[in-house]
């Protein structure tokens, strides 16, 4: 109930919380792969391949030979599309969890050009949704009578 007295009036909590972050920072990794997982399933329906996780780690999964791999290739950039919001965690974490399902780090050309990728679009996604954001008009119909310019 602590907590609840201290956040009255305030926009946001101020104090340094690293369970909160941390909740939060596997929050949208949970959510960025959900999202992930859930197009690259439409994209196999569609390409009627068979569904593994290996389209998500396996970094020779990656590649423009046949449908397939177009396929994954098109839902990690709408992925990026949709998680424009959480800028570089969920990459860098991606990049972990590649590195221990493989085994080995990951070394292909086509793996390291669409996470770079994925990772442009992401940034400038984000970028341009904060910019419209912040470019808003600020109301100032709730000011009193008397203001000192």
């Amino acid at each position: 109930m602590s907590k609840m007295k201290k956040l009255k009036g305030s926009f946001r909590y101020t104090q340094w919380d690293p369970c909160l972050i941390s909740s939060q920072i596997v929050a949208m990794q949970s959510l960025l792969y959900l999202s992930l997982c859930l197009l690259i399933a439409i994209m196999q329906d569609l390409t009627d391949s068979t569904r593994t996780l290996d389209h998500i780690f396996e970094y020779h999964e990656i590649h423009v030979r046949d449908s397939e791999g177009r396929a994954v290739i098109f839902a990690f950039m709408l992925n990026a599309v949709i998680g424009a919001v959480a800028i570089c965690t969920f990459h860098c974490i991606h990049l972990l969890a590649c590195w221990m399902y493989n085994g080995t780090f990951p070394t292909t050309f086509s793996w390291w050009v669409l996470n770079i990728a994925c990772a442009a679009v992401t940034c400038v996604a984000g970028e341009f949704l904060c910019l419209r954001t912040e470019l808003q008009a600020i109301p100032l119909s709730n000011i009193g009578a008397k203001v000192d310019l």
